[in-house]
């Protein structure tokens, strides 16, 4: 009795482990298309500090789409080139207002984090904020299901919200 039930699982074992090398080399994509843009004021140094958080593989195919170049943010000789390039990307599809203008985020630099690319941006000293306003665009020269989220934090104050491909504008008074 115990045998019939066993043969099955043992063959499914033998299968699993014949098929399971192969699937070493066979690349998995995510189904979901997401960013994430943290944007927390510091109110010790008076800037806003900002960390973007992308898929890398994801992010490498909306740089090569944009700018028609070769991308590899994991190669290190590379690094300087893509830090021009990620530099000009988020500085048209990523845009933050805390009055009238936007702000002029500098940019420091970015870093893979598993599978995910890591920027770093900062403003320069600014007095105290009340009102947030962000309008994000990443990945949407790509997928038509992307999906940007935006946390803001000020003075400890955390607001999120989710942006569904085309909905680009979020803004938050705290």
């Amino acid at each position: 009795m115990w045998a019939f039930i066993f043969q099955p699982l043992l063959y499914c074992y033998i299968v699993f482990d014949a098929v399971a090398p192969l699937r070493s080399h066979i690349r998995v994509f995510h189904p979901i298309h997401v960013s994430t843009t943290n944007i927390e004021y510091n109110g010790k140094e008076n800037k806003l500090e900002v960390i973007c958080t992308i898929y890398t593989d994801d992010f490498e195919a909306a740089l090569a789409k944009q700018y028609h170049a070769k991308t590899d943010l994991n190669k290190a000789e590379a690094h300087k080139a893509m830090d021009a390039l990620i530099k000009n990307y988020l500085g048209s599809n990523l845009q933050i207002k805390t009055g009238d203008a936007a702000l002029k985020l500098n940019y420091l630099g970015f870093e893979i984090n598993r599978e995910a690319t890591d920027i770093y941006m900062e403003s320069d000293k600014m007095p105290p904020i009340k009102k947030v306003g962000v309008q994000v665009s990443l990945l949407h020269n790509l997928f038509d299901d992307q999906i940007n989220i935006v946390h803001i934090t000020v003075n400890g104050v955390r607001k999120s919200e989710k942006l569904d491909y085309p909905e680009k504008k979020v803004e938050q008074v705290f």
